[in-house]
């Protein structure tokens, strides 16, 4: 695999525009802007933890909820993704992550299958964070992960700050990824020859 591993996607619909400019073997410089502060700053840690280099700006209809815009930005990013890292060819494929933040630890596994699965076992936390709903977590990990095709678990094994646990859900899902897109050969590494 050669050469710089990039996407950029747009998606329009009556709720959301959302574009993003990814490239995963960057530098990991993010800048996000959603309208959804907290949602700007997970995602500037995920592509700083990451190592990529990703821009998202969004516009949906936050006067009726947070849901339509988080949900999208999941959906195209997992889109560019799945671009960005084509069709796989010497990937490590498989990774894991144990991250703390101060009394928050969060297990993350994943595989770049190309078979979409969401696992997620992380404790609904009742507090909102800023604007942001923290059951939304979940939903935009569910649309990264199925627009993405990976399979994605994330367990909070403690934690009781629903910022330092959703922060450490992101934190983990990054450095996962970027030890699974880490390029080791030039095979595709499934015994099926595909991903």
């Amino acid at each position: 695999m050669t050469g710089p591993r990039s996407s950029t996607q747009h998606r329009e619909t009556k709720e959301t525009t959302v574009d993003v400019d990814l490239r995963v073997d960057g530098e990991g410089r993010a800048e996000a802007h959603t309208g959804i502060p907290f949602l700007d700053h997970m995602l500037e840690q995920l592509g700083k933890h990451g190592g990529f280099d990703l821009t998202v700006n969004a516009r949906g209809d936050l006067h009726i909820d947070l849901h339509h815009t988080v949900e999208d930005v999941g959906i195209v990013l997992g889109t560019a993704f799945k671009e960005a890292v084509g069709d796989k060819a010497g990937v490590r494929r498989f990774a894991d992550a144990l991250v703390p933040l101060d009394e928050a630890l969060v297990q993350v596994a994943l595989d770049l299958s190309g078979r979409p699965f969401l696992v997620y076992e992380v404790e609904p936390v009742a507090e909102w964070i800023g604007t942001f709903d923290p059951q939304l977590a979940e939903e935009f990990w569910r649309a990264f992960a199925f627009a993405a095709g990976i399979t994605l678990h994330l367990r909070s094994i403690s934690g009781r700050n629903g910022h330092h646990v959703i922060e450490a859900s992101f934190k983990g899902v990054a450095r996962a990824l970027r030890d699974a897109v880490r390029v080791e050969g030039t095979a595709v590494p499934s015994t099926k020859g595909a991903l």
